[in-house]
């Protein structure tokens, strides 16, 4: 699917537009389930907008794991509902963009003192591939531990009993997030990133559009809508006071963190679902050049602007991975880039983070606003469903118009469409060949397309432009301009973190084609010196503070 127009160069259009249309519905919120809901709305037939105080994803949704997955520890709690539907869900967003959600092996060793024995792994995993419906060549395999060893040599020998070994998915939430909102274009939509919501409209006492600043230049303007929906994550409840509506459930904030690590530090062979003495369970899961571990779950209760892992965080889990890894010996200085993000979570008395539902929950105000929280990355597409269905009910309610049902589970996302998963390695194929000589590898392939899909194809059209003679220098280039010409990129912090996941995947890049790239949005923005010199500022201080150690 070809990307609609959605650069900077539209953004006083785009306001424009915004301030001179009426809608059917505003979606607060940039995220993947705000994402979801403009898209849901969109294609339903509504005139929906979407406003972000930030960038698109720049909360929750590029700070998760990362994975589409089912939720296997939910288990444990007996949330069957929860498995069954996020479990089912990973292979609909896998054939709505198999670029962007691909097939991941789980590795779950069994360890003697471990969380999961054998017979409940067993029966566990069993269960899982039932209520999620996995397909048979993807159904769970116990292994022995000379079978889990031969998978895994890294695992540790003296206590390992065995393995289960079954089928997830990986994903780059960020981009899953963008992509949606880029598809929701293709409809009767629009959006809009750094425009945060100051107040409410209100005409006899229910909630008709927003006051809004937009961040670029400061200016005010209201927006108009006959509905509203809040899906802010861990912002819902800030939403709601300003509503004067936050009444009865509230959120339980708790903080993830990851860690990423030059892959020769950390060379599993795949992905590993391992648990650790206090109970919790690790994922360490192999991307490229570099390999990451996560995540911590604790309560937070700071600043949700300014989130990021601290030594303490970052102790537990290289103490985590040296457990289950005993030839590996990690250190602070070994971490090479890292990222925290809030879950926004239902408070329940008595819970701890770990204990808490991952279930999402509707609020309805007495002025009308409808505002959802909780939830996975992975459910997103049904939180979005539930969301819609609540503002197609009260349309029909209101003026009698016949609101379509949800069809999003068939709406390829931009980057497609694919037929299924082996024309994304087919097309992987056809672009090594065409920059073998060029020096890409099949690693620098995989990156590009498990991010652009075949939006590629624009990519390497700016790519052959360019003379310069560092095909690399010349390829982040040209992403630099596909993403300020397609995905509303405003600064280089953008591109660095969520259009390309580069801040933590490759921080290396992000220092060694700064320059370049400030140069590039100097010309593109006709940005000040002086402007310039700030990004290069704030971007170095972000390297050091994602590195935790400054090495």
């Amino acid at each position: 699917m070809k990307a609609k127009s959605f650069s900077n160069l539209d953004r006083d259009k785009i306001v424009s537009t915004i301030q001179n249309t009426t809608f059917d519905l505003i979606v607060i919120g940039g995220g993947i389930t705000g994402a979801g809901i403009l898209l849901d709305a969109a294609s339903r037939g509504l005139k929906t907008a979407l406003v972000e105080k930030d960038d698109f994803a720049s909360g929750t949704s590029s700070k998760s794991t990362k994975l589409i997955h089912g939720g296997l520890r939910y288990l444990k709690q007996f949330d069957f509902w929860l498995v069954r539907e996020v479990g089912t869900e990973r292979a609909v967003v896998h054939n709505l963009a198999p670029h962007l959600v691909i097939p991941e092996k789980m590795l779950l060793p069994l360890v003697e003192k471990g969380s999961y024995g054998k017979w409940l792994t067993s029966i566990g995993l069993k269960v899982y591939d039932i209520l999620a419906q996995v397909e048979d060549d993807d159904q769970r395999k116990m292994l022995d531990k000379k079978e889990a060893l031969a998978l895994e040599p890294l695992l540790p020998k003296k206590i390992l009993k065995g393995a289960g070994y079954y089928a997830e998915y990986r994903t780059d939430d960020a981009r899953l997030t963008l992509e949606n909102i880029k598809t929701a274009l293709q409809y009767n939509s629009t959006a809009i990133n750094y425009t945060k919501v100051d107040d409410f409209l209100y005409e006899d006492k229910l909630v008709k559009g927003v006051c809004v600043t937009d961040a670029i230049n400061g200016k005010k303007y209201n927006i108009r809508s006959k509905y509203v929906i809040n899906a802010t994550g861990p912002w819902v409840d800030d939403i709601r006071l300003m509503n004067n509506s936050k009444k009865g459930d509230s959120l339980h904030l708790t903080k993830g963190i990851h860690l990423v690590f030059p892959y020769e530090k950390l060379p599993v062979k795949q992905s590993i679902y391992f648990d650790v003495p206090d109970g919790r369970m690790i994922f360490a899961i192999p991307r490229g050049k570099i390999t990451y571990v996560g995540t911590t779950d604790t309560n937070y209760t700071e600043d949700k602007n300014e989130v990021f892992p601290d030594i303490a965080d970052a102790l537990y889990l290289i103490e985590a991975v040296n457990h289950m890894f005993p030839e590996i010996n990690l250190t602070l200085n070994d971490i090479e880039s890292s990222w925290a993000g809030l879950r926004p979570l239902i408070h329940e008395d008595g819970k701890s983070p770990s204990e808490l539902s991952r279930k999402d929950e509707i609020f309805v105000s007495s002025t009308g606003l409808v505002s959802i929280a909780g939830g996975k990355l992975t459910g997103y597409r049904k939180m979005a469903e539930r969301a819609v269905d609540k503002i197609a009910k009260r349309i029909e309610e209101d003026s009698k118009q016949k609101i379509k049902k949800c069809t999003t589970d068939s709406i390829s996302l931009c980057g497609g469409p694919w037929k299924n998963y082996t024309e994304v390695t087919q097309y992987k194929k056809i672009l090594e060949k065409q920059l073998a000589s060029d020096g890409f590898t099949k690693s620098d392939i995989n990156y590009l397309v498990s991010i652009y899909g075949k939006q590629c194809g624009e990519i390497l059209e700016y790519y052959r432009t360019f003379s310069d003679n560092d095909p690399w220098l010349k390829m982040i280039k040209a992403e630099f301009i596909f993403t300020a010409k397609h995905e509303l990129l405003q600064n280089p912090l953008d591109f660095f973190i969520r259009r390309t996941g580069r801040l933590y995947f490759n921080i290396e890049s992000v220092k060694t084609y700064l320059p370049v790239i400030l140069e590039e949005y100097q010309q593109l923005f006709n940005a000040t010196d002086e402007t310039i010199n700030n990004y290069r500022i704030e971007i170095n201080n972000l390297i050091k503070k994602h590195s935790i150690v400054s090495n």
